[in-house]
């Protein structure tokens, strides 16, 4: 009769193994805090240093979001790789098809026009009027909102697989045994 569960072996919440599991969590959150960082942190704040004109702020930020938007496709891929072997929830994949999909649309929609507007301003012309600036900031929330429950769904399946294998473990050890201990230190079921 076995008493311990193998490295192997996770309960339900994580049949699809804890390295998956924190890779997923780590990497939508890394995901979160560069678009924060990006995004809502350090393009506002070009527009406020003085020394900056108009035109060279915004080919600042054309040149910053090219560089992050090739840094979201490569998380959009290894999220992916990951949500494939991984464990995941509906509320995770939802979470990362909803920023992989703003993300797109950014790509292939939204920056090619707006690196247009900043080409037309750069060589001193006034592009017509667009929303599009709010149209990307709407996505740009929308893609946080979704980073934001695809973090907390992993999050949440950690916890509840955690809390189950420390369940699992008390119940399957011998009385006066430390399962976590125990598990610590000898991780592979032998038998």
């Amino acid at each position: 009769m076995r008493n311990r569960l193998s490295h192997n072996e996770f309960p339900r919440p994580l049949a699809g193994g804890l390295k998956p599991a924190v890779g997923i969590l780590t990497l939508a959150v890394l995901w979160l805090g560069l678009l924060l960082g990006v995004s809502f942190l350090a393009t506002p704040a070009k527009f406020l240093a003085p020394s900056l004109t108009l035109p060279v702020a915004l080919d600042v930020g054309r040149q910053t979001f090219a560089v992050f938007n090739r840094t979201e496709w490569l998380l959009i891929v290894l999220l992916l790789a990951l949500l494939l072997v991984g464990p995941r929830t509906p509320t995770a994949v939802g979470g990362f098809v909803v920023a992989a999909a703003v993300t797109i649309a950014q790509a292939l929609w939204m920056l090619p026009v707006l690196d247009a507007r900043v080409g037309i301003i750069m060589a001193g012309g006034q592009p017509p009027p667009s929303t599009l600036h709010d149209i990307y900031l709407v996505a740009e929330v929308i893609k946080l909102l979704a980073l934001v429950a695809l973090s907390f769904s992993m999050a949440r399946l950690l916890a509840a697989g955690s809390r189950s294998n420390v369940q699992d473990l008390t119940a399957q050890t011998p009385a006066g045994a430390d399962p976590i201990a125990d598990r610590a230190l000898n991780p592979i079921d032998r038998n």
